[in-house]
């Protein structure tokens, strides 16, 4: 790979006498690897099923490195029931440096298409709240669909400019990441041509935006809250220097140390470099903790809650009393003959387009709530009174995520199908069959599952 010579000085710079083991590893196979989703499965559960060797990864709990040949995991039934998501292995060290508790308020400002979210939304395990933001609206679309597979619930997606945001809700959040839009240098192996675009004037362009972004999530974070900066690039501009510039201009932040093992020690105690040479493909990540101590925010009143006519909220409770046994947690809203469950610590979402707030119920049909693909997908097996459940090697898992009509041996009604035990889909059993309900977006083509039966 030829690669720009600014860049390389720049390299030997911060490499010092790992730059020709840097040289050596260009030209190899990107790293790959997936995190595994605690929502809907422990890795301890999740690792047998899967139909190829995994390694641990250094850099978060549930991450994993996968076979680099590997081909067609999107296709899995797994990767379907939201069990997993695939993220190059050194991306996923940011929220490890967040150290996300259950019950906290998080927010992700920079958050397509979704890896870290879904990282900080297993770690809250439906406790606390997960707000995941992206200013581009159809990859905040992207976002919203990787949190529907993934059973989050206790979440809102928004696509809004940063200073518009972070000016609105304040000091509202315990942990807010900023994954910043950056020059991209870490994704050099896995794509080639990003080296034809960068430029000193690129960098130069991105610490500045960088900058700009940081100052607004600065707003976010409650006295001895913590902030997450991280970048997928080597630049000690974009990097170290976008850390320094910023903890002048704000004497209430301070670093704090990240007590990882993993990646190379910089000049600052609170943050690590990741290059191909410790495992990742590039990352940098730094710990800042706000000054001071306040966890009692108060929560903004939720203005826009609509609260369900008589007869919305009546049908829509009926169905939740024949889906479930265990009622699941959350406020019933309606908006235009949809339902939602919104999350208890759901802040005023007014004005800051909120592409998506909790989970989609249902719509309101002639009368009755047509349940939504999402409300399966976020809901517990356990607390389901009617499921079907397949295997490994059945030919029903084919047929139903391609779309087909199954076998189905449990009562007439709304049946959710589970997958080794997870949630993938749901459809309505009646005189043996079941009508499939799976989304035709994500549908697949009849035989190309993963797994394929004889």
């Amino acid at each position: 790979m030829n690669l720009p010579q600014d860049f390389l000085d720049e390299m030997k710079l911060i490499l010092k006498d790992d730059f020709q083991q840097y040289i050596g590893a260009v030209d190899k196979e990107p790293f790959r690897g997936i995190s595994v989703n605690r929502i809907k499965i422990t890795p301890e559960k999740l690792i047998p099923l899967l139909p190829f060797a995994v390694q641990k990864s250094p850099f978060y709990d549930d991450g994993y490195y996968i076979p680099i040949n590997e081909q067609g995991i999107g296709k899995h039934p797994l990767h379907h029931a939201g069990s997993f998501y695939v993220q190059e292995p050194s991306a996923s060290s940011a929220v490890s440096l967040l150290d996300v508790q259950p019950g906290e308020k998080v927010l992700d400002l920079c958050a397509a298409p979704g890896g870290k979210s879904i990282q900080i939304a297993s770690k809250l395990s439906g406790t606390g709240l997960i707000w995941s933001n992206e200013v581009v609206r159809n990859r905040a679309q992207i976002l919203l669909s990787n949190f529907e597979r993934m059973g989050v619930a206790n979440g809102v997606v928004s696509s809004c400019y940063p200073e518009v945001l972070c000016e609105k809700l304040g000091s509202y959040f315990d942990k807010v990441l900023v994954d910043a839009p950056c020059s991209g240098e870490g994704m050099f192996r896995k794509n080639p041509a990003a080296s034809l675009e960068w430029s000193r004037e690129h960098v130069q362009a991105c610490a500045n935006r960088q900058l700009s972004i940081l100052d607004s999530a600065a707003q976010c974070v409650r006295p001895g809250g913590v902030l997450v900066y991280s970048t997928c690039t080597f630049s000690y501009e974009e990097n170290e220097g976008v850390i320094k510039t910023f903890l002048a201009a704000h004497p209430d932040f301070e670093e704090s140390g990240t007590r990882q093992h993993f990646g190379r020690q910089t000049e600052l105690s609170c943050a690590v470099r990741i290059t191909p040479l410790e495992g990742g493909e590039g990352h940098f990540a730094a710990r800042l903790r706000r000054k001071g101590n306040d966890t009692n925010i108060s929560i903004p009143v939720i203005r826009n809650h609509h609260l369900p006519k008589a007869s919305l909220y009546q049908a829509a409770e009926k169905m939740l009393f024949e889906l479930y046994d265990d009622l699941p947690e959350g406020i019933l809203s309606v908006n235009k003959n949809k339902v939602y469950l919104l999350p208890h610590l759901m802040p005023d979402i007014n004005g800051l387009g909120v592409v998506r707030a909790g989970v989609l119920v249902g719509e309101y049909k002639k009368n009755r709530i047509e349940p939504a693909h999402a409300l399966f997908m976020s809901s517990r097996p356990s607390s389901l009174r009617q499921v079907l459940s397949l295997e490994q090697n059945d030919k029903r898992v084919d047929e139903f995520l391609s779309g087909m009509e199954i076998e189905c041996d449990a009562a007439s009604g709304y049946t959710a199908v589970l997958y080794c035990g997870v949630v993938i889909g749901f459809g309505k059993c009646s005189n043996g069959r079941l009508k499939n309900k799976y989304p035709k977006g994500i549908r697949q083509t009849a035989g190309s599952s993963y797994l394929r039966t004889e």
